[in-house]
């Protein structure tokens, strides 16, 4: 460690107690993607306080916040905490008035971030650093409430999904050269995050039929029978996607009508569709709707398929120099192990992270801090020092670790990026995949009334 390595720490420490409870605040009032008003308030507060030029409402709810370094004109990279929580209302302490609980990390991310700018602004720290931080609080990352985003997208609220999708379509990324991201965990270690991750297309099928009753399906258009058509359908499609694109598709039905008598008129269904890489999860999702047409066609129920982009694959990068040398230095002082998930490991899990991943280079670590299971009731904060302060640290060691010296670990990254698309080649491919197909009903239904017959026998 250098001396300026050693204030960071240091001046990290001291304020220890302001950042969990931060955290500690965040943690007890989660919100959902693209409403976290109080979050983002709060986080945006604390920027205020030190003395940053700081945005609001980028993406309905994202904040950023500038420093300055020593080179004005340099390398600016992102220290990125997401806002987000999920709807787990069984979590023990979920936000009563939201339903969101922060099963997912984000309350840790976020402050992380927070508690990384009481070293960096420091004056000595910002004199050594060669290059500018942005604080960038974000928000919706993880893709729930599909409808109501829909929804939002309508209205001309949002128009993708996630948090960092809609950063970057609105240009809100477009002075940012390197983004760093953490995530969360309930294991006792710390891990370099150098893995690839599946991309996904998410869909909203709408079977439209005729309803009757139960003992007339004569007079019906079975929207339920087009839906089970259809899923048999999916399922005959998997045998043709190659093993090494890792495309997984996995849906269920949302919506619907009727009761045990009465045949269903309509039936909506949410799918995803993953892949490793763009093209796989393309031609999956292509798959799919053909056979969601197929239970149309079969019944003569009409259908709507409407897909939204959801996420970009997460692609690794060739320098993780200043992850793995921060990581160390905080290893040394809890004994706690430092692994690597690196570019030979591939997750079928997505995030908005690989959306940044597309267009510049993406630096991630995890570390700890909770116990239960993510994503699901059982996540709860465990170590709040291991769950906020040390993110703090570790996001500062690594915007530090950048910049210095010239900047040379993040020109080199830079350099040996492989620049996927530019970000309007990003937007046209996003708008691409943004599709609604309608077939409509084609009923073939026969009358068997007397008076038909009479007529129709000669």
């Amino acid at each position: 460690m250098d001396i300026i390595e050693e204030k960071i720490c240091r001046l990290i420490d001291e304020h220890q107690e302001e950042i969990i409870a931060f955290g500690k605040d965040i943690w007890h009032h989660a919100e959902l993607g693209f409403q976290e008003h109080r979050t983002a308030a709060k986080f945006a507060e604390k920027m205020k306080e030190f003395g940053l030029f700081t945005q609001e409402g980028l993406a309905l709810t994202g904040v950023k916040s500038y420093l300055k370094g020593k080179n004005y004109k340099g390398t600016t990279v992102a220290l990125m905490g997401e806002f987000d929580g999920l709807p787990i209302p069984d979590n023990a302490d979920a936000n009563p008035e939201t339903g969101a609980a922060h099963c997912c990390g984000h309350d840790a991310q976020c402050t992380g971030v927070m508690g990384a700018a009481f070293a960096l602004t420091d004056p000595e720290v910002k004199a050594a650093m060669d290059g500018n931080i942005v604080f960038f609080g974000v928000p919706a990352e993880e893709y729930v409430q599909v409808e109501l985003r829909n929804e939002m997208r309508k209205k001309g609220l949002v128009r993708y999904g996630c948090g960092k999708c809609e950063l970057l379509r609105i240009g809100a990324l477009d002075d940012v050269d390197i983004t760093v991201g953490h995530h969360a965990g309930s294991e006792k270690k710390y891990c370099i995050a150098n893995r690839s991750c599946n991309g996904f297309v998410t869909k909203t099928v709408h079977f439209k039929g005729k309803a009757a009753h139960g003992t007339n399906p004569q007079d019906a258009i079975n929207a339920m029978a087009a839906a089970n058509l259809a899923m048999v359908a999916v399922d005959a499609q998997r045998e043709t996607f190659r093993d090494e694109d890792c495309v997984r598709v996995h849906g269920c039905v949302t919506k619907v009508t009727g009761a045990s008598n009465i045949i269903s008129d309509e039936v909506t269904m949410e799918y995803s569709v993953r892949g490793k890489i763009l093209p796989a999860y393309v031609d999956a999702s292509k798959k799919v709707d053909r056979a969601m047409r197929a239970g149309s066609i079969a019944t003569g129920c009409g259908v709507t398929i409407t897909t939204v982009p959801g996420n970009m694959p997460i692609r690794p990068v060739k320098d993780t120099r200043a992850v793995e040398e921060a990581l160390d230095i905080i290893a040394n002082g809890t004994g706690l192990p430092v692994t690597c998930t690196g570019p030979d490991f591939h997750s079928k899990s997505s995030g908005d992270y690989g959306d940044i991943s597309a267009v510049m280079p993406l630096l991630q670590f995890n570390t700890g801090g909770y116990r239960g299971e993510f994503h699901s009731p059982s996540a709860m904060l465990d170590d709040p020092y291991e769950a906020y302060v040390v993110p703090a640290k570790l996001f500062a060691l690594i915007g530090y670790k950048l910049l210095k010296n010239g900047g040379d670990y993040a020109c080199a990254l830079m350099d040996s990026f492989e620049q996927l698309m530019t970000r309007e080649q990003y937007v046209a491919f996003m708008e691409s995949m943004m599709t609604e197909e309608v077939v409509p009903p084609a009923p073939c239904l026969l009358s068997y009334k007397r008076s038909f017959l009479l007529t129709a026998i000669p």
